[in-house]
């Protein structure tokens, strides 16, 4: 008699994907080594918390206007070269960052080295259909952004304890370490050969025109700004706030990472009951009520008890995103989910350019309510965008 499909085992996944997982790990903690390290990079350079989180801004801008124009500039390239080389100049950056002198140079190696991320996940998640059979490509894919959410639990507190006990440049060049070891990993397990087609000019014209592609990423853009006003500066307001040291900040942060783990978890196993646009609405509602109850949080313990909804709904909500801009239009996937990187890395700049603004003007206490508004919006737009026809529909 035949199998039954839903008690046969599920295939493994090729061992290939786990230098792909490392190297997503080791992007993501360099991307999030900033935040982590806020404190000492202000304190060491004699600036203003408020001018540090700059580099937040500028990184974020960079990688928004990379991730889409890198996608069309590397298309016919070989992914084994293009991801190694990418991780390469990520740790030989980051270890030059460790280095500079002043904030102008600091800004200088921030911005150059930001360019691989801007590269290696976009790419690495084109590359892993041609690595996997067409029934493992979803789960395939999952696993190897995986790396980013083992990242927040890991590799953020890691950053921040180095940063607070060491100082923010041994930090940076722990991850400059980790990078070049990711880059030998994947040149030695990658295979020759691997090159995904380039999407076409049509399918970005449509892409473009299409208004329920659109609407979704502008909700990314929202919540994603709106969480980063707060968020960008987690080291300095926690020390402010409840004179955190920085053994706790690690801490707050590990916490913070394992609840948006856990809740990344979830939303893939409820979001094909619950609908994706459902699930999108339900992770940032749960942000928003985090930063509702914000003030409340009087003491560390009070504040991660608060911070549970928005660690499980940060991670979450954009992996909600993605299945429903591949939902709306499958064949337009590339390129909306490229786009929804951008507008991602877009509202990181808008957040910790906003949230530096009103920490120059004494606005550390409101940061939350700005966050707020913008999760609200993200929330109406999203409610506008399932209103609308998928596209190609009449």
């Amino acid at each position: 008699m035949p199998k039954d499909p839903a008690t046969a085992p599920v295939a493994p996944l090729p061992k290939v994907l786990w230098p792909l997982l490392f190297g997503n790990f080791v992007i993501g903690t360099g991307v999030m080594v900033v935040p982590g390290t806020l404190n000492d990079i202000s304190t060491s350079l004699a600036i203003s918390v408020a001018a540090a989180g700059q580099l937040i801004t500028a990184a974020a801008v960079v990688m928004f206007i990379g991730a889409p124009l890198f996608a069309s500039v590397v298309a016919g390239w070989d992914r084994r070269r293009l991801l190694a080389l990418s991780l390469l100049w990520y740790g030989v950056f980051l270890g030059l960052s460790a280095l500079m002198p002043s904030f102008a140079w600091l800004m200088v190696m921030r911005v150059l080295t930001v360019l691989a991320p801007a590269i290696f996940t976009p790419q690495a998640a084109a590359c892993v259909g041609l690595l996997v059979a067409p029934h493992q490509r979803g789960r395939a894919i999952t696993f190897i952004f995986l790396g980013w959410s083992v990242a927040s639990v890991l590799g953020l507190p890691l950053g921040a304890w180095i940063g607070g006990t060491l100082g923010w440049r041994s930090a940076f060049a722990l991850v400059a370490l980790l990078s070049l070891i990711s880059a030998l990993w994947l040149w030695r397990a990658l295979p020759n050969g691997i090159k995904p087609p380039a999407l076409s000019r049509a399918a970005w014209g449509e892409t473009l025109q299409s208004k329920a592609l659109m609407l979704c990423v502008l909700v990314t853009l929202l919540y994603s700004a709106g969480q980063f006003v707060l968020f960008s500066y987690f080291a300095p307001y926690f020390k402010a706030q409840l004179q955190a040291t920085p053994v706790q900040l690690s801490l707050l942060f590990a916490w913070f990472g394992a609840f948006g783990l856990i809740g990344n978890i979830v939303m893939s196993r409820q979001i094909e009951r619950i609908g994706a646009a459902r699930a999108v609405m339900w992770g940032v509602g749960s942000m928003a009520v985090s930063l509702l109850l914000w003030p409340l949080g009087t003491s560390l313990m009070l504040a991660a008890l608060i911070a549970i909804p928005w660690g499980l709904g940060c991670f979450s909500s954009n992996s909600a995103q993605q299945a429903r801009l591949v939902g709306i239009a499958p064949a337009l996937a590339s390129g909306s989910i490229a786009l929804n990187t951008s507008a991602m890395y877009a509202g990181q700049a808008l957040g910790a350019g906003s949230g530096g603004w009103l920490i120059a003007h004494g606005g550390m206490n409101s940061l939350h309510w700005f966050g707020l508004a913008g999760l609200l919006a993200a929330m109406a737009v999203s409610w506008w965008a399932a209103r609308q026809s998928p596209h190609g529909a009449a």
